[in-house]
């Protein structure tokens, strides 16, 4: 495989009519630190080779094919990104480790916990970089919001609040042709609903920030729109180790909701709230003290804040640049001969949110249970 330059990238999935696919592609180039060379784009071999043919990129009918000739190449792909529907991620990571190559894998790790847990052992024999697009960790003021309470300035954290509603899925879509829908309403498909699409990236923003882990949790877990497959509505309470308290809610059927993802971690001396609707923005209330605002790109924040940010403050950066994120520090770890991705989540986290689904589901409506599997 080649050296030098930037770091040749394989995708599977991201074809034409998908969401996700083109954004991955635009920030894994946006810092010239990866280039795609190759993908196997859709399960449709004419639709992957126009995808092909548009990014400028090798073309291939079937993702193993592809895994094999790029591992084969002198210059072929040194790194893969899964961008397919939720019961491929397993397949393809692991086939994509095996021979050798590092793997940028779209939320969540795996169909079902069974899955990533012996995901996590082909991570750890492979020695390959492995990464999750938990993509909101990718925000700069998220990334500040972790050294704020790493550093405890807010005391020990006593309550955390992870909001995610969105209203799309508040009519049956998947009955009116939507593709998007009906793949993640599809148990075979997606494995969890609501919960695994949105509820994976509230349940991951909360650990990330607070730096603490969920050791139990009380769920209600349940499908709204009648007819539904999956579930499209959650509320779950959270009890971390440390003994802080938690609320949790992931809602696909939120009618009027956008994006509205928000976190709010409180600890001893005060709080800090953020919202996806307003990314460059990191709000502190302090129990004996003035608020404060702080702004992306500002001098006053942290290293790593700083480092995430490309533009001067006041000038908006978002959804893109967050994912970019991710794939300049995923470059970055494979540039430097490191397995851990850190700050990106890494397959650790993949088992803790699979972990977390899981348990929610199953116990939904039947009080207090430990979150079960979490080990990676």
């Amino acid at each position: 495989m080649s050296s030098g330059g930037p770091i040749s990238l394989a995708m599977v999935g991201g074809g034409p009519g998908a969401f996700i696919g083109p954004v991955h592609r635009m920030a894994a180039e946006l810092d010239g630190r990866l280039k795609l060379v190759a993908g196997a784009f859709s399960s449709d071999p004419a639709r992957s080779a126009a995808a092909g043919s548009a990014w400028g990129a090798r073309s291939y009918p079937d993702w193993r094919e592809m895994i094999a000739a790029e591992a084969g190449r002198a210059d072929g792909a040194r790194a893969v990104a899964v961008v397919t529907p939720n019961h491929l991620h397993y397949a393809v990571s692991a086939a994509a480790l095996e021979a050798g190559l590092h793997v940028m894998s779209d939320k969540p790790a795996t169909l079902n916990l069974a899955e990533a847990q012996a995901l996590a052992g082909t991570v750890a024999s492979s020695g390959r970089v492995y990464a999750l697009t938990y993509v909101y960790t990718g925000y700069p003021m998220v990334r500040e919001a972790r050294e704020i309470v790493r550093r405890g300035d807010l005391g020990a954290v006593r309550k955390v609040v992870a909001e995610y509603p969105q209203g799309w899925l508040s009519r049956p879509l998947e009955r009116e042709g939507s593709k998007q829908a009906a793949w993640r309403v599809d148990p075979a498909l997606a494995g969890a609903g609501c919960i695994g699409d949105i509820g994976v990236h509230a349940f991951n923003l909360a650990e990330f920030v607070s730096g603490e882990r969920v050791a139990r949790l009380c769920a209600d877990v349940s499908t709204v729109v009648e007819g539904r497959g999956l579930d499209d509505d959650c509320n779950v309470l959270l009890r971390f180790a440390n003994g802080a308290r938690g609320v949790l809610i992931a809602s696909q059927i939120s009618a009027g909701a956008r994006n509205g993802l928000r976190l709010q971690v409180y600890g001893e001396k005060g709080g800090l709230s953020w919202s996806h609707e307003r990314p460059n923005e990191l709000v502190i209330d302090w129990l004996d003290g003035p608020s404060q605002t702080l702004h992306a790109a500002a001098g006053y924040l942290g290293p790593l804040a700083l480092a995430s940010t490309r533009i001067p403050t006041g000038h908006p950066e978002g959804f893109v640049e967050a994912f970019a994120n991710l794939y300049r520090d995923f470059a970055d770890a494979i540039a430097a001969g490191r397995a851990d991705p850190d700050p990106v989540p890494g397959i650790g986290e993949g088992v803790r949110g699979m972990a977390f689904v899981e348990t929610a589901v199953a116990a939904s409506g039947q009080g207090w249970t430990d979150l079960k599997g979490a080990s990676a």
